[in-house]
């Protein structure tokens, strides 16, 4: 890697990189194994916003994967995080699942669709036109629009799902307003990834499948970037981006060695 300074702490996306749907990728369990036996800080970021942390350990217990509540950073509750930041102890109109709902009822907003502060937009399987209509008409009245995150489409058994970006983009068309994101690519995730963790930039790479979000958000957040190909981005498609990452691995089962490699010299395990 161009950066020589060790890696002190690890941020890595889930979908794409540790699993796909609901099957570990090889190599997943033994390079959060690796991580947790190197007492490495490190997060499992999503920018899916449907599960909580504990639905999440869950989802990933069931794959074969051990990931500690505590170690999950979701988009939800980063936009939470973020509303606590702008405007603590408002309130809003969300159109999300438990995950989202869960997160800002946390940090103390009220939830509430009479001139709510903001209309918070997350991802859900049972968008319905009442929710996005009232959506419209608050949005239309002065809430302040924020998502969860941009990705137009999202995977399941049977093909691609609308997801936050597609709705979020009907929104806008109909207001005249465009959204604020905070998941990826947006590099304020990873800073509040970083902040959670009480990481630096500098000693910390983001692993991921897509170059568009998580490469993209890896580079403007300062850190070095390793892109797997197991997920959204193929490698005929790596030269199409204007930006590149630090390193290309063909999957998560080859940085299980640069858990150690890269670590600070004291904490190598000796020879």
């Amino acid at each position: 890697m161009t950066n020589d300074k060790p890696v002190a702490t690890w941020l890595t996306d889930m979908d794409g990189v540790l699993v796909h749907e609901e099957h570990a990728i090889p190599g997943a369990a033994e390079f959060i194994k690796a991580l947790q036996d190197s007492g490495r800080r490190f997060l499992v970021l999503t920018n899916n916003s449907i599960y909580t942390p504990r639905d999440l350990r869950a989802r990933l217990r069931a794959s074969g994967i051990e990931v500690p509540e505590d170690a999950l950073w979701t988009s939800a509750l980063a936009t939470a995080q973020f509303l606590d930041d702008q405007r603590p102890g408002g309130s809003a109109y969300v159109v999300g699942e438990a995950g989202l709902t869960t997160a800002i009822h946390d940090i103390g907003y009220v939830m509430s669709s009479r001139d709510p502060d903001y209309v918070v937009l997350g991802e859900t399987r049972t968008y319905s036109f009442e929710s996005i209509t009232r959506a419209i008409r608050l949005i239309e009245n002065g809430a302040r629009f924020i998502c969860t995150n941009p990705d137009a489409s999202g995977p399941s058994t049977e093909g691609k799902l609308p997801a936050t970006g597609a709705v979020a983009a009907l929104i806008a068309k109909a207001t005249g307003v465009d959204p604020y994101y905070v998941g990826k690519p947006n590099p304020l995730m990873m800073r509040s990834a970083l902040n959670q963790i009480e990481a630096h930039s500098e000693t910390t790479v983001m692993i991921g499948d897509r170059l568009d979000t998580d490469i993209r958000s890896g580079l403007e957040a300062g850190l070095r970037t390793i892109l797997v190909l197991t997920g959204s981005t193929r490698p005929e498609k790596v030269d199409r981006y204007p930006f590149v990452p630090t390193l290309i691995c063909d999957s998560i089962a080859d940085v299980v060695p640069l858990v150690d490699e890269l670590a600070p010299a004291e904490d190598r395990p000796s020879e």
